[in-house]
């Protein structure tokens, strides 16, 4: 059954939070951010080995899909977490992955313990 035309903005919202985390390096900023309360930019930038201006672009889409805050103290910037949710989030989806991998080292062992086939490699 489609969704009806007042359910379609919230999807569109959930979506946008999958697009904010749909990039490796921004998955790895957020639980950088999970591991503290904050972090300022130069040590997310050590941490990362980013140079500034691709760091400042991974926080600016964190930031667009409110995901991550910042606060400037001087010349200094710190990020957070929006909500503190959002490290829950992450634990379930390296728990989700590691199930995942889990399923499919064991599908390829059974792969692997197949009889050979003539002119296949192994």
């Amino acid at each position: 059954m489609p969704f009806s035309q007042s359910q379609r903005p919230l999807y569109e919202v959930k979506a946008n939070l999958f697009k904010g985390l749909a990039h490796p390096l921004r998955i790895r900023l957020l639980e950088l951010l999970s591991a503290a309360d904050e972090v300022s930019v130069t040590t997310l930038q050590q941490e990362t080995g980013l140079e500034a201006s691709h760091l400042s672009q991974y926080l600016s889409v964190l930031r667009r899909h409110h995901l991550v805050t910042s606060e400037r103290r001087a010349s200094h910037v710190y990020y957070r977490l929006a909500d503190p949710r959002t490290a829950e989030l992450l634990a379930v989806a390296r728990a989700l992955l590691l199930g995942i991998l889990a399923a499919d080292s064991d599908r390829l062992s059974d792969a692997q313990g197949l009889p050979a086939l003539p002119g296949a490699e192994r």
